[in-house]
């Protein structure tokens, strides 16, 4: 397993399109991934999920997959966050 914390940044948080962006490459990996936040865990391939999480800008998160592609998922998703969901 792997796992990494960050923060998001985005002014929206982890909201509408930012949300989207990171189940959309979530989804493109064949580990399992979860994402944690406020001491709640959901899947980080379900968009419905993730919004529950309410993640606000400046709030720290958990990203941690389980799988043949573990790493390379846990490294994309922290960047995408630590770039900010560029476009």
């Amino acid at each position: 397993m792997q796992q990494a914390t960050t923060v998001v940044r985005h002014d929206t948080g982890l909201h509408a399109r930012p949300a989207s962006q990171f189940v959309k490459l979530a989804k493109q990996f064949k580990s399992e991934i979860t994402i944690s936040s406020k001491g709640k865990t959901v899947s980080a391939k379900s968009m419905v999920l993730i919004l529950t999480l309410a993640v606000n800008k400046d709030s720290e998160i958990a990203i941690s997959a389980t799988g043949e592609d573990e790493q390379e998922a846990v490294t994309a998703l922290v960047n995408l966050i630590n770039n900010n969901f560029p476009e």
